[in-house]
């Protein structure tokens, strides 16, 4: 069983630290677009559509823009997340596993695209 030093503890959790800031900084900025964004046509369409001024009350209203945003928050936090993982995993890799090239046999398509 190998012993796992402090100070790589440590920078594994200040990175982790860092890199949830960004999601959080990212969820918020997709999260204010999308508010903005749901919120007019919504307003507009309760102003404007006997329908939607009939059927759809301030509750109703503000419970679409809000999920709207918190989707987006959600949406854009978990994406943020994932490549940033990804990102380190591969900066963490042996350099064996970073060569992604693939070394195929020469042929550039196979005989049935062939001129």
């Amino acid at each position: 069983m190998s012993t796992v030093s402090r100070a790589s503890l440590d920078q594994k959790l200040a990175l982790a630290k860092r890199c949830s800031r960004e999601a959080t900084l990212a969820g918020a900025k997709a999260a204010a677009i999308a508010t903005v964004t749901s919120a007019i046509p919504t307003l507009a369409s309760v102003r404007m559509l006997p329908w939607a001024k009939a059927n759809i009350n301030p509750t109703g209203q503000a419970l679409i823009i809000s999920t709207v945003a918190g989707m987006a928050y959600f949406i854009a936090a978990d994406k943020k997340i994932l490549s940033l993982a990804r990102r380190h995993s591969f900066e963490n890799a042996p350099e064996h596993l970073k060569n992604t090239s693939f070394q195929g046999t020469g042929r550039p398509h196979p005989a049935f695209f062939r001129p």
